[in-house]
């Protein structure tokens, strides 16, 4: 089976747009982009893009590549007093000079849509997550909505990133399966994966995970990204891996378009809790 995350996150921003018009609300993202970087701004540009569809407000704060640490901590905080502003996306990665540890640890937990501030991330990790970070929450969408179940499994991530693999496993947990986290430090990767019911990998390596790797019957999702010989795949060499798994996601057209829809479902589930606040 084919998981197909476009398809997915078509479906879903249609209820969403259909939610957001019933609600009588009129929702709004603010983007912060620092510099140039092409892919950093084709990003933008597509959230942009999915806000319109749905009916939601946006905003894009641009800022030099030369901006400083308190120049975009400045732009962070007029987005937080901005009682329009329902979410705040800061696109990372920064400039070097930027600590982006500051920035995001700026933005108002509430508006939060990303789900990176510390206090999302630890309330992630209690167990009662307020906003979950888009790709992390998007995986677990897609296998919801493909009727994969995770609970009693062993599930296996590759890479601890704290943007998909850290709370990745949180939610894993938390939704009752067995997790595994692999790195850099961790000896014969290739035996831990073979044990996977659940194989996510988000090491950002083109092809990392053959065939050897993956028990038959495992479900896989490939989160990477990379370029190779000219062509967009993920950390999973899909070709030789399809035929082994009972289900695996494409690159492109699989993990990420989840990402995006549950970046509007969360700037949706915002500005509903700051409409129930204000009342």
């Amino acid at each position: 089976m084919i998981l197909d995350g476009k398809a997915c996150s078509e479906q879903r921003l249609e209820i969403l747009k259909d939610a957001i018009d019933e609600s009588g609300l009129y929702p709004h993202l603010a983007t912060v982009i620092v510099g140039d970087d092409p892919a950093s701004r084709m990003y933008v540009r597509m959230k942009h893009k999915a806000c319109e569809r749905v009916h939601i407000g946006s905003v894009g704060i641009e800022l030099p590549a030369d901006a400083t640490t308190d120049a975009v901590m400045a732009a962070v905080r007029r987005l937080n007093e901005d009682p329009e502003i329902d979410g705040i996306l800061v696109q990372l990665p920064l400039p070097r000079q930027v600590d982006a540890t500051q920035v995001i640890a700026s933005v108002a937990p509430e508006k939060d849509v990303d789900g990176f501030h510390p206090c999302n991330l630890g309330l992630l990790f209690s167990g009662n997550p307020r906003f979950s970070p888009c790709t992390p929450l998007g995986i677990m969408t897609l296998l919801a909505a493909n009727n994969i179940a995770v609970a009693g499994k062993h599930a296996v991530v590759l890479g601890r990133s704290i943007d998909v693999g850290r709370p990745l496993a949180a939610l894993l947990l938390n939704a009752d399966a067995t997790v595994t986290v692999c790195h850099s430090k961790t000896p014969d990767i290739a035996a831990v994966a073979r044990g996977a019911d659940i194989l996510i990998s988000s090491v950002g390596r083109a092809r990392f995970v053959t065939a050897e790797m993956v028990k038959k019957g495992a479900v896989v999702v490939d989160v990477g990204i990379n370029q190779l010989d000219g062509k967009l795949v993920g950390d999973v060499d899909f070709a030789a891996v399809r035929d082994i798994a009972s289900a695996i996601t494409p690159v492109p057209g699989g993990v990420g378009p989840m990402t995006i829809a549950t970046l509007m479902e969360n700037t949706f589930t915002s500005a509903k809790r700051r409409s129930c606040d204000s009342v």
